[in-house]
């Protein structure tokens, strides 16, 4: 991804090596993304149906929370709207006050990101329909990772960057400690002026070479393994993540058009390897295929992403469960921050400051909402889930739990990543039900407002009626050839 943004917009003007090797695998574990990866491969001038088939890709119009509130409990974080405003006020202060009125419509039968996924419905928004929530459909994807990944090494390569096939052995440095070069295997050095370490959870630059330092965050993320496989696919072809809570974490599905990607999270302190690859496999909806892979990580972030010549990008730089998708996403913001601080010399302090303090504060509140999921919760059936629902929290998180109960306000910091239509529905989801809403939704009759909240709820079930499958959309759209190779 790096590559692929760098050399499309510096045009040839700098010198761009990569240096990988096909015998160090990928993690390839978050196969599901966020919308902001649409404009990531808009400013690559990637075309949505090439890049689906190349990647045997899906489309998410959200996150299906399974058992997380209690067993037998579920909700969706979709994308997209969550009913229209009024008045200049967001819709749920709306829904909320009809709840009060005894108005029993459930939030999620609200947007339209919601209610398709439960019909394995889609459509791209039809943005000639202005007052249509058929307009307002948001979407990500699911693909596969590596089939992403060896999709923009083609276009960095149409683009002028040099790939060196290798293992990198040795890291060279100058009197002043910056980065000077790497030493292959073979004996080769790669020389730099600027390094971007993308060497994954290794940090092979910034921590092994650099020691910026590493901020753990398991006293509040306590998850610290996973395992994964592929299964068959199985229809009907959702086009949701699932995220089901286990015992001792969660298990993930991602659906894809060739398979089915799952994985379990859980934390090595309350199950062993065992337990957790069986309750894998036996959450499967098809026959495996592969053997269960292992990951062992570390919640948190790198204390500094960017150090003398060097920023670090990807896991590298910090890792979050994918419970999410932030990861991919946080490879994204961090090519669009080096191009916005992209070094004008070799003097970088001012420029590594204030990555640095962006990168601090994104992570921050991405722990933050990731916290939220595994705190509020009614779950009293194991000990990982009573622990988790009596630890301590960040104060910013308070926070904004404090502010949703008393009012169901909320304020978005510093640019940060999820926002108020997020907040809204894992808080209600996971059971943070506010108190009350904004007064100025009194100022309509309780008629006007149980008239508005029932027919935002019709309009979208009757749009939802209209919608093709996720399967046929697919199919007329963008079906990846030769399915039945693996």
């Amino acid at each position: 991804m790096t590559a692929a943004a760098l050399s499309k917009h510096l045009r040839g003007q700098v010198e761009i090596t990569l240096v990988e090797s096909d015998e160090i695998g990928i993690i390839g574990v978050g196969e599901a993304t966020i919308p902001h990866i649409a404009t990531f491969n808009a400013m690559l001038g990637v075309d949505e149906d090439e890049f689906l088939r190349e990647t045997r890709g899906t489309f998410k119009l959200g996150i299906e929370f399974v058992d997380w509130l209690a067993p037998g409990e579920r909700y969706i974080h979709g994308f997209g709207k969550l009913g229209p405003e009024l008045d200049g006020l967001p819709f749920h202060h709306f829904w909320l006050r009809a709840q009060a009125l005894g108005e029993s419509v459930p939030l999620a039968d609200c947007s339209i990101n919601t209610v398709a996924p439960r019909a394995a419905k889609f459509m791209r928004p039809e943005r000639g329909m202005q007052n249509s929530p058929l307009s307002e459909i948001v979407h990500a994807y699911h693909f596969d990772a590596g089939l992403y990944a060896r999709f923009l090494r083609g276009r960095s390569e149409r683009q002028g960057v040099q790939r060196i096939e290798g293992k990198i052995v040795e890291v060279r440095q100058q009197e002043d400690g910056a980065i000077a070069g790497v030493v292959l295997e073979d004996g080769r050095c790669v020389e730099g002026d600027f390094f971007v370490d993308c060497s994954g959870m290794r940090a092979l630059l910034i921590e092994q070479t650099l020691k910026t330092g590493y901020e753990d965050w398991s006293r509040w993320l306590m998850c610290d393994r996973a395992v994964a496989v592929p299964s068959e696919a199985v229809a009907p072809l959702l086009p949701i993540t699932r995220a089901t809570a286990r015992p001792a974490g969660w298990q993930w599905r991602i659906p894809l058009q060739h398979r089915i990607g799952n994985g379990h999270v859980y934390s090595s302190r309350f199950m062993d390897q065992a337990e957790a690859t069986a309750i894998l496999l036996k959450g499967l909806d098809g026959a495996p295929l592969a053997e269960p892979r292992h990951v062992t990580y570390v919640p948190g972030r790198r204390r500094k992403v960017w150090s003398r010549n060097c920023v670090a990008i990807g896991l590298a730089a910090g890792f979050f469960e994918p419970i999410e998708s932030t990861n991919i996403h946080l490879i994204q913001t961090a090519i669009f921050r080096l191009m916005n601080l992209f070094p004008r010399g070799a003097d970088s302090a001012a420029e590594a400051d204030e990555a640095n303090r962006q990168a601090r504060i994104e992570y921050e509140r991405v722990r933050d909402f990731i916290v939220l999921h595994y705190k509020a919760t009614r779950r009293d059936d194991s000990p990982f889930w009573r622990q988790c629902r009596d630890m301590d929290i960040p104060d910013s998180l308070q926070h904004k739990i404090d502010l949703y109960r008393s009012s169901a306000r909320f304020f978005r910091d510093d640019n940060e990543l999820f926002g108020e239509l997020s907040w809204v529905q894992v808080m209600e989801g996971q059971g943070i039900h506010a108190q009350g809403h904004h007064p100025f939704v009194l100022l309509r009759p309780a008629d006007e407002v149980l008239a508005f909240v029932r027919n935002t709820r019709d309009v979208i079930a009757r749009c939802v009626d209209v919608m093709p499958s996720h399967a046929d959309y697919i199919a007329a759209h963008c079906a990846a050839p030769n399915l039945n190779s693996r």
